[in-house]
């Protein structure tokens, strides 16, 4: 395969780091909410297409028990618990060792501000969060809602995941295609292997661990949060590549990405449409990052359902162990039955968009994007979003290093294009880094890995690729 040039795979880095049986009587789907007004470089929405929906459920009946390896052996008693997207990593050799279901911890702190502040928030005509100071601003969705979609996605995007601060170092990953070989042997044939520095995330808002808090006044940017991903360590031929992102906190303002490439010294701004690409035939592009990370109020989403199904939200492994039945491509971890799993989709309202829509399943529990799934313009499933989660108070249990609380950490992440045969993972910390500790999260600017506000910057970017 040729090698892709330097904005395809900071992109492809950038998005690694950041989701029926029926128990009860059937809800019928809520009426659609009213498109929300057309915002400066969006199209009008289209009619609304029909939603195959789910429904509200409760019933585990037929579930795999724990000690069960779900794989493609068996696979046809479990579909209903799992996306047609995570279906088909396991008919390609994946495999999910199911353990009991075990609860997420909520840090205190957000807890304390959802029951100080959820009660004011609210959502206007453009379906952008109104009035939200911390925490979670809808903790109760009712599925008839004409918004419950978008009161869930506000949710994820307000999760108690962080709040404060986010850095992650030296996480890595490989991108290749997989297949089977003359001798039917699963092969993962790995083209390009990453490491970068650094990737961080700094908010302006919603913070309940360190000062300034709830918020950095001094904003002259009018900036949510800003994120940096830079440097790029290897492959040699992009070393010093990186990116530097600021989200704004005027909804109908587009993101600015900013790409420097040191080979050519050059700055690039990147528009948002290409937030969807996968750049000359990548898996990952930048709204992916996370399960889920455009702009919410330029889509218009609709909820499909609520039921049981399955996670891997209590990861043992630590770096994420390889399945070796689809030749390593994506990881086979712990996986549990979380009892409501949310199941949203997403139809974007920007032109060119490269998917007709995205079907995202978020855990009520966790407010985390176990998996999504991302189809095509014709509406057939192009690729799925695996996302390997852990819950402790220690990111690395091989380090000293641990926090007051329990918190959940990203430790693998998988992009599967189911049409062509290709896959990009991530582990976190890199493989190559055993003893780092990879996640830290709400440190606060004085923690000695902290970066000053200046680092998500321009000229802090440049300085670093050179």
């Amino acid at each position: 395969m040729k090698h892709r040039n330097s904005l395809t795979l900071t992109a492809t880095l950038a998005a690694l780091f950041l989701l029926v049986r029926t128990g009860a009587a059937e809800t019928k789907p809520a009426a659609p909410a009213a498109p929300p007004a057309t915002l400066p470089g969006v199209a009008p929405a289209e009619p609304a297409r029909p939603v195959a929906w789910v429904g509200i459920s409760t019933s585990t009946e037929g579930a795999p028990p724990p000690g069960e390896v779900v794989s493609r052996k068996n696979i046809d008693k479990y579909v209903e618990f799992m996306s047609p997207g995570v279906k088909a990593s396991v008919e390609n050799g994946s495999e999910l060792k199911i353990v009991p279901y075990a609860k997420i911890p909520i840090p205190k702190a957000y807890i304390q501000a959802t029951e100080k502040y959820s009660g004011q928030c609210t959502l206007d005509e453009r379906n952008d969060l109104k009035n939200w100071v911390a925490g979670r601003p809808f903790p109760v969705v009712d599925p008839d809602d004409p918004k419950a979609a978008v009161k869930i996605m506000w949710n994820f995007n307000r999760t108690s995941y962080f709040s404060d601060d986010l850095g992650v170092h030296l996480p890595d990953a490989d991108t290749g295609a997989y297949f089977k070989d003359a001798d039917d042997k699963a092969v993962y044939q790995v083209e390009r292997h990453f490491t970068v520095d650094w990737s961080r995330n700094l908010r302006y808002f919603g913070r309940l661990h360190h000062d300034p808090r709830p918020i950095i006044a001094n904003n002259p940017d009018q900036v949510f949060n800003k994120q940096g991903f830079f440097p790029l360590i290897e492959p040699f031929d992009l070393k010093g590549v990186g990116t530097v992102s600021f989200r704004y906190v005027d909804p109908t303002r587009q993101d600015d990405t900013w790409l420097y490439t040191p080979t050519i010294r050059r700055v690039r701004r990147l528009s948002s449409a290409q937030r969807s690409d996968a750049l000359f035939g990548q898996d990952i592009d930048l709204d992916s990052f996370g399960g889920y990370a455009g702009q919410i109020p330029w889509f218009d989403w609709k909820l499909i359902g609520k039921k049981p199904m399955l996670a891997s939200l209590h990861g043992q492994n630590l770096p994420p162990k390889v399945c070796p039945n689809d030749g390593g491509v994506t990881y086979c971890e712990d996986w549990e039955l979380r009892p409501n799993m949310w199941i949203v989709e997403g139809r974007a309202r920007l032109q060119g968009y490269a998917y007709s829509k995205r079907v995202i399943y978020v855990d009520d529990e966790a407010q985390m994007i176990p998996y999504s799934d991302l189809f095509d313009q014709n509406e057939e499933l192009w690729k799925v979003v695996l996302i390997n989660i852990r819950s402790s108070n220690r990111p690395n249990p091989k380090i000293d290093f641990t926090y007051p609380e329990e918190r959940m950490f990203v430790y693998g992440f998988t992009v599967l294009d189911l049409q062509l045969g290709h896959g990009t993972r991530a582990a976190i910390p890199g493989m190559a880094f055993p003893e780092e500790a990879g996640w830290y999260l709400d440190r606060g600017m004085d923690a000695p890995e902290a970066a000053s506000v200046g680092w998500f910057s321009i000229p802090s970017l440049i300085a670093a690729g050179r």
